[in-house]
């Protein structure tokens, strides 16, 4: 049953908390009624906070945000960080790269976990750091997986550097390439000697929820070990989305959610 009137804050807290305690990703309906207020109060409150980083929003549940896990080690044990932990693990394991965890934000990705080899502890793990779409293979993987009008932030922040958009060797055709192939590809546009390769993970309304990127010396980018990087690419993708779709299947809520 809905509480009685409060404030705007108020409810916002009521929402952050309600996710940070839950043992699993709520669906709208659940965390309004953990919430205590109406379904349609709560997603219009949601849609903020998940433009904030309070809140992640994975398919149709939701899970603590990278604002809260700098916040609180608890709501850290049930995060999309945590969920994708044995996955970054065992694909720098199969590959012998850094791996690391980023999420899409307002006009950049941000590196929330990082899985890094000690053989490669001079290559930055940029954990924290806002990574633009035109220098990196993960916001690249990520943005392709948007559709047109989501872009435009992404895009404009490039623009704004001076990356060149349309043409054969422009960004628009760079995304193009990673809607063919699944994969976002990097070599020596950041940095000369580092490559990277990216693979979004989406809900299954198909926008992105996250990106799992594989980094590691340019020299050891090269075919046939490059096939070989992409595949367990490809196979650590499946197994987080399989992750996330177990979760958010645990105990699925009665009736339609507006949301």
């Amino acid at each position: 049953m809905p509480k009685s009137p409060s404030s705007a804050v108020d409810k916002a807290l009521d929402l952050v908390e309600a996710v940070a305690r839950c043992d699993r990703p709520l669906r709208l309906s659940e965390l309004a009624d953990e919430a205590g207020m109406h379904r349609a109060t709560a997603y219009r409150v949601l849609l903020d906070l998940v433009r904030r980083g309070w809140i992640l929003r994975a398919g149709d549940h939701y899970l603590p945000g990278t604002v809260v896990l700098q916040l609180s080690q608890v709501a850290a044990t049930n995060s999309l960080a945590a969920v994708a932990r044995p996955v970054l693990e065992e694909l720098s394991e199969r590959t012998g790269m850094m791996v690391n965890l980023q999420i899409p934000e307002t006009d950049h990705a941000r590196v929330i976990d990082v899985v890094r080899p000690a053989r490669l502890e001079m290559i930055s793990d940029l954990r924290d750091e806002r990574l633009p779409v035109h220098r990196f293979a993960g916001p690249l993987a990520l943005v392709a997986m948007l559709d047109p009008a989501a872009r435009r932030p992404y895009l404009r922040q490039a623009e704004e550097a001076g990356v060149e958009l349309t043409g054969g060797q422009g960004l628009l055709a760079d995304i193009g390439t990673v809607e063919r192939t699944g994969h976002a590809l990097e070599r020596g546009r950041n940095q000369k000697l580092i490559a990277s390769v990216s693979r979004a993970v989406g809900s299954a309304k198909g926008a992105p929820i996250c990106a799992l990127t594989v980094v590691g010396p340019d020299a050891e980018f090269e075919e046939p070990r490059l096939a070989g990087i992409i595949t367990a690419l490809h196979d650590a993708t499946g197994r987080l989305r399989e992750a996330l779709t177990t979760l958010s299947t645990a105990r699925p809520s009665a009736g339609t959610d507006d949301a």
